[in-house]
């Protein structure tokens, strides 16, 4: 059943669905009125939903089933990405949807070798948000992840104070055999906390950078005993945090 986040709030009984989504449901998927379809409401809830009506330009759709139970993560999972080259940020947004992140920022670091074109923000944001929201309803989630604008440290540092814990994914722990700060950090956190976790470029980050994170209260971890990607970091640890809040009760 085709899944649809909407824009009215969880107390509605009818659902309008217009743009994009109108488009895929009158022409892509040729539904008709009587089939069911999933609309997902800011307030995080899912409802199956008939199509009562078909207009030139949207779709009415009325609720059959509030539909109960989360998909979620137990905590919300920030993915901070020092700007990549290439679609490799498209990935990460896409795969860390997928596997459950609340939020993405990415970061303009000092080895980030993409320069940010301001003239082209806009755009991009649009292409961003837009797999984000294709992802986030492929893997049935009840939350839309945000992927905010390209931030630098001073900014990334003042945002942090806003989060119960703060994470670096920073390599030479890893190559110093440092294994335990992540599992550790997973233990002590409890559901409906936050997590804002920092993910270096192809460069990884610079000495600099992680000493200024931590004397703002971020802690540095390893990710094993293997150096990953840039790409790949961001997925190993909301694997980590799934397995640890979702497979292990």
């Amino acid at each position: 059943m085709q899944r649809y986040f909407v824009n009215q709030s969880a107390d509605e009984t009818r659902f309008t669905i217009a743009g994009d989504d109108y488009h895929h449901i009158a022409r892509v998927m040729r539904m008709k009125e009587g089939d069911q379809i999933i609309c997902v409401t800011p307030l995080n809830k899912s409802a199956v939903c008939a199509i009562a009506e078909i207009t030139d330009e949207q779709v009415i759709t009325e609720v059959v089933q509030w539909i109960s139970g989360t998909s979620e993560l137990p905590i919300e999972v920030t993915i901070v990405s020092g700007l990549p080259k290439g679609d490799k940020l498209e990935w990460i947004i896409q795969k860390g949807t997928e596997l459950g992140a609340f939020q993405f920022i990415p970061f303009i670091s000092a080895r980030s070798v993409v320069k940010w074109d301001e003239k082209k923000a806009e755009k991009k944001l649009e292409r961003w948000q837009k797999i984000a929201k294709e992802a986030a309803e492929q893997s049935h989630r009840t939350i839309l992840p945000k992927v905010k604008s390209p931030i630098n440290i001073k900014s990334l540092i003042k945002i942090s104070e806003d989060f119960d814990y703060k994470l670096i994914a920073f390599e030479e722990e890893a190559k110093q055999g440092e294994a335990s700060v992540l599992s550790k950090i997973l233990a002590e956190m409890e559901k409906g906390q936050t997590l804002l976790f920092v993910f270096g470029p192809e460069g990884g980050l610079t000495e600099q950078e992680v000493s200024s994170l931590r004397e703002h209260g971020f802690r540095s971890c390893g990710l094993g005993p293997r150096i990953l990607r840039t790409e790949t970091a961001p997925l190993y640890a909301l694997s980590a945090v799934s397995y640890h809040f979702e497979l292990m009760e």
